[in-house]
């Protein structure tokens, strides 16, 4: 029997470097001796000899090699009739016994709506397409992969399943979508396995898998089969009362945490603790500290672990370091069972330059710009998302559907939007190119972020969006159809960089800075804020917050215990970087992590209850949160006092809800008798003062409270008489 493929075209075969095997392999009508037949053409470097089964009766059919690189050939007198797969029975070169199915004929895993909604950008579910998908057909159970890339010359399936020898498992182009697509029966979960894509020019390259569900542990690169589907979820509950949850008037304090430093375990590769430790360990610590929510640094899959997670390559991968996908599904669903919700930072605006990753994926500029005054950030030497191409956009939109849809994840905070809004950032003149009518706005981007949100309300209410913007970019958290970007909250950038700078001031000096402090009401309510002592703040040099106080000891521990108190009651959600309730002295460090041993000393856990009691007052006054974005929540008292550097003002609830007077004192001398108006007579309870006792104050107050006095003053009916203690916050609320 004689091929009729000429020898040319099975070396080319053999060599891998078709670019579509599946229109020479599988099943093809050929005419054989003057009748209608069909040729089934397998390549199978491996094997030593091949037989096609015959699926009805069993039968075995030899198949000829025509070449030593592995190519067969069997020639069946019956026409295709339809569609079918072609069963084999193989000896490889050891001896085993092998049944497979050839790969190339198989049906596509692509649908014509999958095709459509691919080329529109709009296929919100492409995490089940594209990939590894677990797959069985026709009886026999295999792997489908598929990945994009449309100026590959031509791309391999290569893994454990074949020995990372790809010649005999060419991808197949999906019509019309620069997909390319392999299913391989046999393979299975737990498997390594990249794609080797040859680019127009020739050139060979490893790439792990965009789509990937796992990874292997840093600094190995591959790839791991994984099955997501088969955890069994505990958290309805949670998910039924998020879904009916008002972000608006609920309190949020969050707690930001870096899983691989929060805390150490002894016998753990660099110490890293799994998601089941970390999960059990966090939720006891919320729990203790009366925070709400954690925020997770970048948990997808990153080489370097230096780059904390924002340099990301596994979009679709929960980092290895902690264990598998199955194990961090574990640590959202046990976070959920005791009331804690998780957030997870999400970076949409660059990636890096690794050469197993995004860049130059397919030999081409595809997920980046060509252009480095567009695809390249100048500050962190990573490469910038094209947000103008569909499939890029399709790309990061169903990558954060897909964390909320799989993991039950309850917000993203989306890293770095300033960089993400200016074609200019961190750019000088002649370092840009303008936008399509001359300006500095970055229009792809814009589209994509209202896009990004309006997917993520629509398909998952009561899932918050935060972005970290630090601009003047107006509606950050307005609704889109109000021109808006849709994000739930803002973080309030400015909020932090004033009142950083003013708390350093010695307090003899603060008198001439009380306008930093003033200023963030005057825009408060202009967007719904978020106030972050993030990471940010306690890295690069800035040294740990405790250690930007001025002042001796006492003063450094008062003047924190002032900063929370002060940041607690101001509107706004509330998030503090792990260390930072515990007053640690150096500033944070990805290696070390927080100083736990300082909880020694009474100091140090008097801040820590101070955290844990202001965590505790705004869950249960809701003054203290129910009105964090509007101004009917904010009433100023006292703002004008510059020259003793007080503070005074009242929080508000919904109607019914007794109303909660702040006092703060920024200076270390204490302010007996300081007159106060109040709207309404009664009695003021004093529910927490940051200079008790217990937290390592001196204990100068007001409790339990104090009386109304029947006079007038700072515009309002009535007042009151209390004692402001030195570097000081006092609360207190109305009793009926």
């Amino acid at each position: 029997m004689n091929s009729q493929l000429s020898l040319s075209t099975i070396q080319s075969l053999v060599d891998g470097s078709v670019a579509n095997p599946g229109s020479l392999l599988g099943r093809h009508p050929v005419n054989y001796r003057g009748r209608e037949a069909t040729s089934v053409r397998v390549l199978e470097p491996n094997a030593e000899s091949v037989w096609l089964i015959d699926s009805a009766s069993g039968l075995r059919r030899p198949m000829r090699r025509l070449h030593p690189g592995g190519f067969f050939e069997a020639i069946c007198d019956e026409p295709i009739t339809k569609p079918s797969t072609s069963r084999l029975q193989m000896i490889d070169k050891t001896g085993k016994e092998i049944k497979t199915t050839s790969p190339y004929t198989v049906p596509s895993i692509f649908s014509d709506l999958d095709r459509y909604l691919i080329g529109e950008g709009r296929h919100n579910q492409l995490y089940e397409r594209l990939g590894a998908q677990l797959r069985e057909v026709d009886g026999v159970k295999g792997v489908n992969f598929a990945v994009w890339a449309p100026n590959a010359r031509s791309v391999q399936v290569v893994g454990d399943f074949n020995g990372w020898d790809g010649r005999g498992h060419v991808a197949q182009p999906v019509e019309s979508t620069g997909i390319w697509e392999l299913f391989l029966p046999g393979a299975t979960v737990g498997q390594k396995y990249k794609f080797r894509i040859q680019t127009q020019h020739g050139h060979w390259m490893d790439k792990c898998d965009p789509m990937a569900f796992a990874a292997e542990l840093p600094p190995l690169t591959a790839n791991i089969i994984t099955d997501i589907n088969t955890y069994s979820w505990n958290d309805s509950d949670w998910l039924q009362q998020r879904a009916e949850m008002d972000p608006m008037h609920t309190p949020m304090n969050v707690y930001e945490v870096h899983l691989g430093s929060w805390q150490k375990g002894p016998g753990r590769t660099h110490g890293w603790l799994d998601y089941r430790d970390l999960a059990k360990r966090l939720v006891d610590y919320c729990h203790r500290m009366n925070f709400t929510h954690v925020e997770l640094m970048p948990i997808s899959e990153h080489p370097f672990t230096g780059s904390w997670g924002y340099q990301s390559v596994g979009y679709y991968a929960p980092t290895s370091r902690h264990g598998s996908p199955e194990d961090f599904m574990f640590f959202v669903d046990h976070m959920h069972q005791n009331g804690i919700g998780v957030l997870i930072d999400w970076v949409p605006a660059h990636f890096p330059k690794d050469d197993h990753g995004l860049r130059q994926f397919d030999g081409s500029a595809l997920y980046e710009h060509a252009d480095p005054r567009q695809g390249e950030h100048p500050d962190w030497g990573t490469m910038i998302f094209n947000f103008g191409r569909n499939e890029v956009k399709n790309f990061l939109i169903a990558n954060a559907l897909f964390w909320l849809d799989k993991y039950h994840i309850d917000g993203l905070r989306v890293d770095a939007v300033a960089s993400m809004l200016y074609l200019d950032y961190s750019r000088e003149d002649g370092e840009w190119i303008p936008n399509r009518y001359g300006g500095r706005e970055n229009l792809e981007s814009i589209d994509f972020l209202r896009d990004f949100n309006i997917a993520v309300h629509e398909n998952h209410p009561g899932v918050i969006t935060a972005a970290e913007e630090s601009t003047a970019w107006p509606g950050v958290s307005r609704p889109t159809y109000d021109g808006g970007l849709g994000f739930t909250y803002k973080w309030n950038m400015g909020w932090m960089n004033d009142t950083l700078s003013y708390m350093r001031n010695e307090p003899i000096h603060r008198k001439f800075h009380q306008n930093e402090l003033t200023f963030s009401l005057i825009y408060a309510f202009t967007e719904n804020f978020t106030l972050p002592l993030s990471h940010d703040e306690v890295v690069h040099g800035k040294g740990s917050l405790i250690s930007q106080m001025p002042g001796d000891m006492w003063q450094k521990f008062a003047n924190l215990r002032l900063l929370y108190s002060y940041m607690w009651t101001h509107p706004g959600k509330k998030l503090l970087f792990m260390g930072g309730e515990i007053a640690q002295w150096t500033e944070w460090n990805a290696d070390d992590g927080p100083q736990w041993e300082l909880l020694d000393f009474d100091t140090h856990r008097g801040v820590q209850q101070l955290v844990a009691d202001l965590n505790k007052v705004v869950i249960e006054n809701p003054a203290l949160h129910w009105h964090d974005f509007t101004g009917d929540g904010f009433e100023w008292i006292d703002a004008q006092n510059a020259e003793d550097s007080v503070l005074v003002y009242l929080r508000k609830g919904a109607e019914g809800d007794p109303p909660i007077l702040v006092c703060n004192n920024f200076t270390p001398v204490p302010r007996d008798n300081y007159r106060v108006g109040v709207p309404a007579q009664g009695f003021w309870k004093e529910i927490f003062n940051s200079d008790g006792e217990a937290y390592g104050g001196s204990n100068l107050g007001n409790y339990p409270g104090c009386h109304t006095t029947g006079i007038e003053h700072h515009a309002r009916p009535d007042s009151i008489e209390v004692t402001l203690p030195p570097l000081g916050t006092t609360i207190l609320r109305l009793e009926s």
